[in-house]
This record gives C-alpha cells, structure tokens and sequence, in this order.
C-alpha cells in the first residue's frame, strides 16, 4: 500500500521553498490587467506531493490566496493535481506531462469560461528556468480554437 516516490516525484522537488510571486493576468483581449506580488511557499508531503500555497495583494481585488497540490500518478502514469483560490467557488483538476526538455510540465483541465457561460479547455504550465527561478502560465482555448494566454507569474526564489 505504501509506495515510494518515483524519478517524477523528484522533478517536482526542485519547486520547494520560499518564493516571490510577480503575477500578470488578463481574462481576455480588451479585458483590463491585473498585477499582483505574493508569496508563495511549496513544501512535500514525504515527496509524494507537493502542496503550492500563495498569498498576496491585488490592487482591484485585494488580498487573495491559494492552494495548488501536485503529485504523480504511477499508476495513471501522468503528472495530477488540483488548483483552487479565495477568488473562486470551483476546484481545478489536473492531469499531464514534462515535455521533451525535461523542464516545462503542462497541466491540462477543464473550467468555467471567463466572462461567459459554459466550460473551456485551459493549460496550466510550470516552466523551470534553473534552481532560482520558475514561470507558471495559463492559458485558455477561445471559441475560435487558439490558445490564449491569460495569466503569467514569475517565481524567484527567497532563500
């Protein structure tokens, strides 16, 4: 029953500790932007997984938080995780990859569009730069088929 993390578990190692959050996000063209710093702090469950707490200010919105969990499936075989924040009522549900360089792993889910009725295809992505530095972007298929990037946050580490 007790299993052991595996060499993915490992990847997920290098996000621990102490960072500082410079958060981008618009919801779509034309749409104001929004900046925001936070703290963020990832630490292990055992190296099984890995739990992504952050905090912050936004000047339109105030302070905000959230809780993001990753983990790998050995017997689903991808990368899982969920994503939820003080700013909304839905619990995000994760599955996917590293891509070919070993350094970026892509999240896939399913969630409310914004600023509309229904749901849409989004990608969350974790970018490794090197052992001080990680880029999170996401992004969220348009009605039209593209790919558009709504928000981006640049992690540096604290200490």
């Amino acid at each position: 029953m007790f299993e052991k993390p595996q060499a993915e578990h490992e990847w997920l190692k290098q996000l621990t500790g102490n960072w500082i959050a410079e958060t981008e996000c618009q919801m779509g063209p034309g749409e104001p932007t929004y900046n925001s710093v936070g703290d963020v702090n990832c630490r292990s469950l055992e190296g099984m997984w890995y739990l992504i707490e952050g905090g912050g200010e936004d000047e339109a919105s105030g302070s905000w938080s959230t809780l993001m969990t990753l983990g790998y499936d050995i017997k689903l075989g991808q990368y899982v995780g969920t994503f939820t924040g003080s700013m909304m009522s839905c619990l995000w549900s994760y599955q996917g990859g590293l891509d070919a360089t070993g350094c970026k792993l892509t999240l896939e889910t399913v969630g409310p569009k914004c600023g509309s009725e229904g749901t849409t295809s989004y990608k969350d992505a974790i970018e490794v730069i090197d052992e001080s530095r990680w880029i999170l972007t996401s992004e969220m298929l348009t009605e039209e088929g593209e790919w558009l990037q709504i928000m981006k946050s640049e992690h540096r580490r604290k200490n």
